[in-house]
């Protein structure tokens, strides 16, 4: 029996699962205490991906329990007995789940789902309502944080973010600027990325479309209201992906879409990360670098010769000036919200324009 209304639209709603046992049951009830169901379709398309627990059977039990609503439960299941990559973490939410749940989905908008989290009754109408009028875009929504005292000055960063920040900060260590989790968009937008990357184990592959997406000129707007609540727990695929991987996009689309574009430019921050920083960068663009700048007056006057191990050389010495006396535009390589406001203060005196005159990455 054919149970979608076809005056109304489809959302499917993309969850790819290893071993979810746990966390089904919740996942699953938040769904069904969605406010849009008289307004919107839904269909749940669910990629299996080698559990080796109880999750087959839970996944037929709900099917049934989806049915009763009016829903369809789709599962795709790697019968591989092997989970797409090597892992010792619990949910393994590659990017060959997330593209075997869409591609076995029907839905015109997709809203992604990770198992160990839990939708807000308001998420799919209040994200549909925008996803609707803009098809280009990847619709985000603040969260609740669950345990409540958890990742403090991330939650707090990805819930303030000012809306025309979304497409500025978006080279900082905290990865897309809105969290995978509450990813809601037209399929038109997945199509024209292609998907996931697939390359497994490590691989960031929410950062990698959100940078193919706003390459293709796409936009990121969020809803006001929290839409997910978000579980913190040590075996999240978070974990599994390595920092190296994430520094390295960040710096190789900070050189092709920024440094690329500045004759100079200044470095805030003298210290390790700044020096790592300067480290990362091609020849070319290290040689764009005009000084160091920071406030401690130990470093302030002095220079910074850079060791090249390979040509076991020492490099042009870079002047460290202070903040004041450098020149944008800066790459700032400071951590916000780690001076009791200091740096912010410091920052705000000098009446720069974020996304010209200056970029955080940090």
């Amino acid at each position: 029996m054919n149970i979608i209304k076809f005056d109304i639209p489809l959302v499917s709603v993309i969850i790819p699962i290893y071993n979810g046992r746990q966390w089904i049951d919740n996942c699953f009830q938040s769904i069904l205490q969605q406010t849009c169901f008289s307004r919107i379709n839904l269909e749940i398309s669910v990629c299996d991906d080698a559990s080796d627990d109880e999750t087959p059977d839970i996944l037929e039990t709900w099917r049934n329990k989806f049915k009763e609503r009016e829903v369809i439960l789709k599962i795709y299941r790697n019968e591989s007995g092997k989970p797409q990559g090597e892992t010792k973490f619990l949910l393994f939410l590659v990017g060959y789940a997330k593209n075997r749940a869409v591609k076995h989905s029907t839905g015109e908008f997709l809203c992604f789902q990770d198992v160990d989290d839990r939708m807000l009754p308001i998420r799919i109408e209040a994200q549909y309502a925008i996803a609707k009028e803009h098809k280009n875009a990847i619709v985000g929504g603040r969260f609740i944080r669950e345990p409540e005292n958890s990742t403090l000055r991330f939650t707090r960063w990805a819930n303030h973010l000012e809306q025309e920040k979304l497409t500025e900060q978006i080279y900082t260590s905290h990865g897309p600027t809105v969290v995978m989790p509450t990813w809601f968009l037209h399929r038109n937008v997945f199509d024209r990325i292609g998907g996931f990357s697939e390359e497994g184990h490590g691989t960031p592959e929410d950062l990698i479309f959100f940078y193919a997406h706003l390459d293709a000129n796409g936009i990121i707007l969020r809803t006001e209201e929290p839409v997910v609540i978000y579980v913190y727990h040590t075996g999240a695929t978070t974990f599994s992906i390595e920092e190296k991987t994430i520094w390295d996009l960040r710096i190789n689309r900070l050189q092709n879409k920024v440094l690329s574009n500045w004759k100079t430019f200044t470095i805030w921050n003298a210290g390790k990360q700044g020096r790592r920083f300067f480290h990362s960068l091609k020849p070319e663009f290290q040689k764009k670098v005009f000084a160091l700048c920071d406030v401690d007056k130990n470093k302030i006057g002095s220079k910074y010769e850079p060791y090249d191990p390979i040509l076991r050389k020492v490099g042009r010495a870079i002047p460290i000036l202070h903040y004041t006396e450098a020149k944008p535009p800066f790459v700032i390589c400071i951590k916000l919200d780690m001076s009791n406001g200091e740096f912010e203060s410091n920052l705000g005196s000098l009446n720069l324009r974020e996304g010209l005159d200056f970029v955080l990455f940090n």
